[in-house]
């Protein structure tokens, strides 16, 4: 959530960090209404504590002027305290309803794009940060896209997972179900090997932990909800994890924090349908390990890097070709000020699949979690970051395309320790 400071004292920087998000005339509004809302809060607060300051007084009179005798001033001054009293009940009522109103609004404002956010309205506008600088993998005639090498060499079963869950729900098997456990043991190691600490967070959440982060109110049709217990599945372990510091007051010593975890991730895709959707392209659950780190505000633009390094490292292990784009306006999530994405090529679809996204949300989670941290006498905003590292449905459609071979699937030298075999087959 952006600050309202912020917003009052660079409305013009605003205005154009939404128009990049692509906002309408009639959506920019909501900058203004915000303003109006606060001025009122603002007014109807300092005439509620100038009211409630000149009751205080009176009721501390009225003592008085009854030991002096004087009866007929205390009464009056009784019916005065009385008359306050009604007026303060109107404030407050006022004043409650402002900023509900005010926090409703804010929470309707996504974060403002960092400068270097490319404008654009769709994914097509998104720009190559950095390309594949070899040829990309060709495949020879007859090779076949990763669902019918899943039934070919029985490493996971849609028709089962429809069977048990539904749509989307794919159940792994056998050596492809190793490859599962496999890839989650191998990206968690190379997380802690680069300095993230473990967790296994929960995999429901409740509303507070749900929109501290922004899944709340944006992304409320996305999520799994149970209504029984109000709470929800969640659709990332950034979630849980960044919610681990929520109201959370830091020394500037602490940082960076640096956390990862791995859970199966839900999410309901509405209106996801197609050709480009087939298979393990788009799923309702998948498996995804996240590196979340919360930083120094003087640092996190390096680190955002760091991130993209780590990532490219990973990538680079598995011996897939890749390439980062970075988010136009339009294809921005809500709560980030700077997303890169990276893509596997996939050889036998003849097209990029999005395995990753690594943000920048600077102070904008931090704000809605009341993230803190010391500096010198006052507190600060602390700004938080999040990657995915990997999430591994898209990992391995790419790795059984790209790796497919007349005597089975090659299985990378990085992963061979951790599956315990060279050739799926």
């Amino acid at each position: 959530m952006l600050e309202l400071h912020y917003i009052r004292a660079n409305k013009e920087r605003v205005l154009q960090g939404l128009k990049t998000r692509n906002f309408t005339e009639e959506e920019l509004g909501i900058i203004e209404q915000i303003i109006q809302l606060d001025d009122t809060r603002k007014d109807t607060q300092t005439e509620l504590d100038s009211l409630l300051a000149e009751r205080n007084q009176l009721s501390k009179e009225i003592g008085s002027l009854f030991k002096q005798g004087k009866k007929e001033e205390a009464e009056s001054q009784r019916e005065r305290v009385a008359s306050l009293k009604a007026r303060a009940s109107e404030l407050e009522e006022k004043l409650r309803s402002t900023q509900e109103s005010l926090a409703e609004q804010l929470y309707k404002v996504p974060n403002i794009p960092h400068e270097s956010v490319p404008a654009g309205s769709t994914e097509e506008d998104n720009e190559v940060f950095r390309p594949w600088p070899g040829e990309l993998p060709k495949l020879p005639e007859g090779a076949l896209p990763h669902w019918e090498l899943a039934q070919k060499y029985n490493i996971f079963d849609l028709d089962l997972g429809t069977k048990i869950t539904g749509s989307g729900f794919p159940l792994y098997r056998g050596k492809g179900a190793r490859l599962q456990r496999a890839l989650i043991a191998f990206f968690l190691d190379e997380a802690v090997k680069a300095g993230y600490e473990e967790i296994i967070p929960p995999l429901l959440v409740n509303e507070d932990t749900a929109r501290a982060t922004g899944q709340l109110p944006d992304k409320e049709g996305q999520m799994y909800y149970v209504e029984r217990d109000n709470l929800y599945l969640i659709p990332t372990a950034e979630v849980p994890l960044t919610n681990i510091y929520r109201d959370v007051i830091l020394d500037e010593k602490d940082f960076p924090i640096k956390l990862t975890g791995y859970t199966p991730c839900f999410r309901r895709e509405a209106g996801s349908y197609g050709a480009h959707v087939r298979g393990l392209n788009r799923v309702h659950q998948f498996d995804k390990v996240e590196i979340v780190q919360f930083q120094h505000p003087d640092k996190s633009y390096d680190t955002l890097h760091e991130m993209l390094a780590h990532v490219e490292g990973v990538l680079q292990k598995l011996e897939l070709p890749f390439r980062i784009l970075r988010l136009c306006g339009g294809d921005l999530g809500f709560t980030s000020a700077l997303t890169f994405d990276f893509e596997v090529y996939s050889a036998a679809q003849h097209r990029w699949l999005e395995v990753s996204s690594v943000s920048n949300f600077e102070t904008y989670q931090s704000n809605r979690m009341k993230l803190r941290f010391r500096d010198g006498k006052s507190t600060r905003l602390a700004h938080t970051l999040n990657g995915s590292a990997l999430a591994l449905a898209r990992i391995v459609a790419a790795l059984l395309e790209n790796n497919q071979t007349p005597e089975g699937i090659v299985i990378p030298k990085a992963l061979q320790d951790y599956t315990g075999f060279g050739l799926l087959d």
